[in-house]
């Protein structure tokens, strides 16, 4: 235990003087000397057992090291500094290399400095590594430094030094600083390979320009690089993400005449990017293919394929899917777990559902908040809010804490159900517990009282968020225009209604109709119907719900003409009247105010 802090403390210490190491571009400064006698006083202390240890540090190096932890990595690195003879660097740069593996890159950086601090100098290969470490740390500024140090010490940089730079200055979103380096690593005298334009293409399809990275493509091919499968995938999955499939069936069509054998991933994206697309079908003929081919889906695969038949309704053929992943060996992870649960609540076979959950528990994955958020929204949606507040309040219990998502729903579920007072005190619990709601929470809550006939409150919190820095939405909107409507201030409703337009909003066809509701409950049928045209020429096409709010507005009014024109025009559109306006048609031939023939007519 004093070993390893010993050795804690020394690493920390170096990193208060790394900055300084890096600029000098020498090994042998008063500094060194200075902390090195410190080091490695301390290190002849905490080595004297080195000669009784069963497995010295040769034999582990030349056996493989595989997954380092922390601790065995400072124990191994301990032992080499302290042995004597000194290792070699090809030893120090195996153990570099393994603990890099294993992205413990500060660790790396931490352990180049005590190795030069007891005085064994880098060789072009430990300094490449730690130009990998700084880059995949984002930290390009000193990994230029240490190629700084590359030059002063009389090394030539190599292609593998300008690769990891290249790499790097792509990690950070630099991918123009990078296209520069290439062409001072050909000044160098350095040839530019597959890996080395595979980092760019990779970071400029991250900045979203595909196009670019497929001009790249076309002209690796005119300077004789060849694109490798990983080329291939990055710019399918771009084009996949993009949803352009067309070109990303091309691509891969390209790719495999060309004799380069897709893989998993390529599959994966092309899986997902149908799937996107709603081509379920060609995704799974896709998954077919690959096995065809002896190429072997991963759970990623699965993963999309379930998540799509789940949202398809076709719980069958994604439970279905869920089997075969087993019978092929591969294990279902959370992501598979709760598309399944989604997929039964949405069925509200939350029997299904909870038995899913079981069997997740018991194959050792663990459930998220994700899953039990569904299953609290399979509880509501069956309105037994009742049970979802009781799982809810499990959560906690399990070490998972609620998100904006999961409160929302149970907000809705309690305003749906009439209970506004507690869904009032679930909302402050969310706040309280420094869980932000969104938009979509406060539309919830809004909609809630405005149902419930608490405009008033609703108007007071709505005022308060225009004021904020929340964009607001037109659903927003919408729900304070119908509220406004059903709590008898139309006049109010219809200037926000008319506000939209300077406040960047355009009405749906749900704002609409909500409108042209409230005309009709306050007799402007005139209005009402200007307004109908006036949605048609916006690009906001009437539905069913519009057409039989006019329809029985018009009976109302007793004008059986304008109702007849709307009904036939309805029928033209392919909707048909609803339970509402057939049970007041009903209504009014029962007492004599209408002829049979208009109920054929609706028919």
């Amino acid at each position: 235990m004093m070993r390893r802090r010993s050795i804690a403390l020394n690493l920390k210490a170096l990193r208060l003087v790394q900055p300084h190491l890096l600029e000098t571009g020498t090994l042998r400064t008063d500094l060194l000397y200075s902390l090195s006698g410190f080091f490695l006083s301390s290190f002849d202390r905490d080595f004297s057992d080195v000669s009784n240890r069963k497995v010295c540090f040769r034999e582990r190096l030349r056996s493989g090291i595989v997954d380092i932890k922390e601790d065995d990595a400072v124990d191994l690195f301990q032992e080499m500094v302290g042995s004597r003879p000194r290792p070699t660097l090809v030893d120090f740069s195996r153990l570099f290399s393994a603990v890099a593996r294993t992205k413990q890159f500060s660790l790396v950086l931490d352990f180049c400095k005590q190795m030069e601090l007891s005085g064994i100098a880098h060789n072009i290969y430990t300094l490449n590594i730690m130009i990998n470490c700084f880059c995949r740390c984002c930290e390009s500024c000193f990994a230029y430094s240490v190629l700084g140090k590359v030059m002063k010490l009389g090394y030539v940089p190599d292609t593998t030094t300008f690769n990891t730079l290249v790499n790097g200055l792509c990690l950070e979103g630099k991918v123009s600083e990078a296209v520069g380096l290439v062409d001072k690593m050909v000044e160098n005298g350095c040839q530019p390979d597959v890996i080395t334009y595979n980092s760019i293409v990779n970071g400029i399809c991250k900045s979203g320009d595909t196009s670019l990275a497929l001009d790249l493509l076309r002209k690796m091919g005119e300077r004789n690089v060849k694109a490798d499968v990983f080329t291939y995938s990055t710019i399918i999955d771009s084009l996949c993400r993009d949803g352009s499939m067309e070109a990303a069936i091309n691509l891969f069509n390209e790719m495999e005449l060309k004799g380069i054998r897709s893989s998993v991933v390529t599959y994966n994206s092309l899986v997902g990017g149908l799937c996107k697309a709603g081509k379920w079908k060609e995704g799974t003929q896709l998954l077919k293919d690959m096995l065809s081919r002896k190429i072997t889906p991963n759970v990623i695969t699965f993963n999309v394929l379930i998540d799509v038949f789940v949202k398809e309704g076709r719980l069958q053929e994604a439970n279905e899917l869920h089997k075969e992943m087993i019978a092929r060996g591969i294990s279902p992870n959370t992501i598979t777990y709760n598309s399944l649960v989604d997929g039964f609540c949405m069925q509200n076979r939350l029997s299904e559902a909870k038995h899913m959950l079981d069997l997740m528990v018991r194959n050792n994955c663990s459930p998220d908040i994700v899953t039990f958020t569904s299953l609290i929204k399979g509880y509501c949606k069956v309105k037994r809010v009742e049970d979802g507040m009781k799982l809810f309040r499990k959560i906690s219990k399990r070490g998972l804490v609620a998100n904006t998502v999961t409160y929302s729903i149970l907000v809705q579920g309690f305003c749906q159900s009439g209970k506004l007072k507690i869904a009032e005190e679930l909302f402050q619990e969310m706040v309280s517990r420094g869980v932000r709601p969104d938009v979509m929470t406060y539309g919830i809550l809004l909609d809630g009282l405005c149902d419930n006939g608490k405009l008033k409150q609703a108007l007071e919190i709505f005022e308060d968020l225009q004021k904020s820095k929340m964009d607001l939405d037109i659903v927003m909107y919408t729900i304070i225009i119908e509220g406004m409507c059903k709590g008898g201030k139309v006049e109010d409703a219809w200037h926000l209604f008319c506000s939209l337009p300077c406040k960047g909003l355009k009405p749906n066809v749900r704002t609409y109709t909500v409108m042209i509701s409230g005309l009709c409950k306050k007799g402007s049928l005139p209005e009402a119907n200007i307004l109908l045209r006036k949605m048609e020429e916006d690009g906001n096409a009437p539905d069913d719900c519009t057409y039989n709010t006019l329809i029985r507005a018009h009976l109302r009014d007793g004008d059986l003409g304008a109702s007849a024109k709307l009904i036939e025009e309805m029928k033209s559109c392919g909707f048909a009247a609803d339970t509402s306006t057939v049970k007041m048609v009903i209504d009014m031939l029962t007492s004599g105010e209408l002829d049979k023939s208009f109920l054929d007519m609706l028919s």
